[in-house]
């Protein structure tokens, strides 16, 4: 009390806003809090001296969303019922002190304008209010953490609730009532597929006139198309009510449902039908600069400007594979023109052309987005040449050396190998006549029987180079002779026509009828006489014609010495030369000159 009373008669004795201030730092019960520290030497902000109920008013003059939750009785601290802003927060307990802790226990989340119920009741605070934000800033739209659970990929919009409950994810239950289109009257008893075609329930005509134009055959469209303006779903002289989310085809969703009507509805539009484009109302928030439209509702949402989403699937380039991964920038340098953004592969992938542009810029024919390295492209299946043996394993490059697409190459096998030609282009550039794609040099086949000599008997079995001493092998002869010269017992005296004794099945398999084949049969002791003791002169390819008396070979058995001339078979006959005959001559039979031999006539033969 001394103190005190020093304290007040000091007081005396220096001007009263001077005094008043020094009293109140002397009297201050501690530090403010980190967050007021720059009040803490200026009391007024926060104190009205003797007005303790004055104190609250301050409080929200400073915390404004606090101020608005109050004065409207929503959010939490519009529905708790306090005395006091000190009754839950105090001060003056250190600048570290934590005035705005939550029980998490004891908080009563029904006094939010989120009540927790069904499994959101015992979800953990974290799942929702992420660190470093403010609870009021928690998203409240199922689809803002229900995203990555939607399997219909955003085709049925973000009301996850008309289909979803909170007690449990699945099953769901679908309330048609609750979209843009509450079915009532004769609706609730159409089938589904009546207006959701294909199962395609986005987007489903929500007019009357989209499913029951063929039913305006009164007014054949001269009365607009707002026909719910006068028809009922039960009768079609029914009338409803206006509904702003219903009738006005804008759902108020987000910070438009507390936005005031005048913000959109002003003086000069009246109660008109207003655009519903984003960009009429936030075209100084769009730093794009129109480069992306008007429907700015594709990336931003009612709930928060700033917080961004966009379905790039909508756009001329859908993201898919790896390019779901990365970041925007990469794709995106200018963020003011998004559009400016190249769409072909080459743009961002030079790097990983190894074909240095030789095969255009037309990546996504071979390559996938979700790897680079696993090749789409199918020669068989898009092409028109089909890849076999060893070309199904050949590089690209081996082939395609030029540009893939302006350089058309050819499908003959010759135009790749002519320098495998070992033929030297003499039997023509059908090279798969002999050779398969699986082996060039050891996978050889050839129909010999559709060329000039078919093969037979052991020429079935005989290697190619022994007749085809050179790669041309049109330089091969067809006459036996050609290779047989060594086997030629004859020393070319039967000419080289060695088919006309010998066959292909083996050399020393030979015949020769001589009786039926030339005008001189064999018979008697000429059946055993070999060929070269008659045909002792070579003719060239043919056999010399031999004459066919006999005294052309047996002139030197003549011991007549010619004088019974030249046809020895009419005394001597062909088993045995020295057998001897005496035949009568005949009236044209010549006589032996000079001869002094008389030749009995039959009558005297015994």
């Amino acid at each position: 009390m001394r103190t005190l009373a020093v304290l007040l008669a000091a007081s005396w004795l220096i001007p009263a806003s001077v005094a008043a201030q020094n009293l109140e730092g002397v009297l201050m019960p501690g530090k403010v809090i980190a967050g007021h520290a720059k009040l803490e030497n200026d009391c007024g902000k926060c104190h009205v001296k003797f007005d303790r109920a004055a104190q609250d008013r301050l409080c929200l003059d400073c915390h404004k969303p606090v101020a608005t939750d109050v004065a409207r009785h929503q959010g939490y601290h519009g529905r708790i019922n306090v005395e006091s802003c000190r009754t839950c927060h105090t001060d003056h307990k250190g600048r570290e002190m934590q005035i705005a802790l939550v029980d998490e226990k004891a908080f009563d989340h029904a006094k939010t304008d989120f009540a927790l119920s069904g499994a959101h009741a015992r979800a953990k605070c974290e799942s929702c209010h992420v660190a470093g934000k403010k609870f009021r800033e928690a998203p409240w739209a199922c689809n803002d953490c229900h995203r990555k659970d939607d399997v219909h990929k955003g085709g049925l919009g973000t009301d996850c609730a008309a289909c979803h409950s909170d007690s449990a994810w699945k099953p769901s239950r679908f309330d048609h009532a609750r979209t843009r289109f509450a079915l009532t009257g004769k609706h609730v008893d159409a089938a589904c597929k009546s207006c959701h075609i294909d199962e395609r329930f986005k987007p489903t005509p929500l007019t009357c006139v989209g499913c029951h134009r063929q039913d305006d055959k009164q007014h054949r469209g001269r009365l607009g198309e707002k026909c719910e303006t006068c028809h009922g779903a039960s009768n079609w002289r029914d009338v409803t009510a206006f509904s702003h989310d219903r009738d006005a085809h804008f759902a108020l969703r987000g910070k438009h449902r507390t936005a005031k009507c005048e913000s959109c509805h002003t003086a000069s539009s009246g109660l008109i039908k207003l655009p519903t484009t984003c960009n009429e109302c936030h075209m100084a928030d769009d730093k794009h600069n129109g480069t992306l439209g008007s429907v700015c509702g594709d990336c931003h949402t009612e709930q928060n400007w700033r917080e961004a989403k966009y379905n790039h699937d909508s756009s001329r380039f859908k993201l898919a594979g790896k390019h779901r991964d990365i970041e925007c920038k990469e794709c995106h340098k200018d963020p003011a023109s998004f559009k400016g953004a190249p769409l072909e592969c080459i743009a961002c992938h030079r790097k990983d052309d190894t074909h240095k542009g030789r095969y255009d810029a037309q990546c996504g024919t071979c390559h996938t987005a979700a790897r680079w390295r696993d090749i789409l492209f199918r020669h068989d299946r898009d092409t028109k040449y089909r890849l076999t043996g060893r070309h199904a394993t050949t590089k690209c490059d081996d082939c395609h050396a030029g540009n893939v697409y302006r350089d058309k190459l050819s499908t003959v096998c010759y135009a790749c190998h002519e320098k495998d030609d070992k033929h030297r282009d003499q039997l023509g550039r059908q090279c798969d006549q002999c050779h398969t794609t699986r082996d060039w040099k050891q996978e050889v086949r050839f129909d010999h029987a559709k060329s000039r000599f078919p093969l037979l008997g052991a020429h079935l079995k005989t290697e190619c180079k022994a007749c085809h001493v050179t790669p041309a092998f049109k330089d091969a002869k067809r006459e036996c002779v050609a290779c047989h010269s060594k086997d030629d017992k004859h020393k070319a005296r039967l000419g080289a026509q060695c088919g006309e004794c010998h066959n292909a099945r083996s050399w020393k398999l030979w015949d020769f009828d001589h009786a039926k084949r030339t005008q001189y049969p064999l018979d008697g002791a000429h059946a055993k006489v070999g060929c070269v003791d008659c045909h002792k002169l070579a003719g060239g390819d043919k056999i010399l014609v031999l004459p066919t008396n006999c005294v052309a070979c047996h002139q030197a058995d003549d011991v007549h010495g010619g004088n019974f001339g030249g046809r020895c078979e009419r005394c001597h006959d062909p088993r045995s030369f020295r057998d001897v005959t005496i035949r009568r001559f005949g009236a044209t039979d010549a006589k032996p000159s000079g001869s002094s031999v008389v030749v009995p006539g039959p009558e005297t033969r015994q």
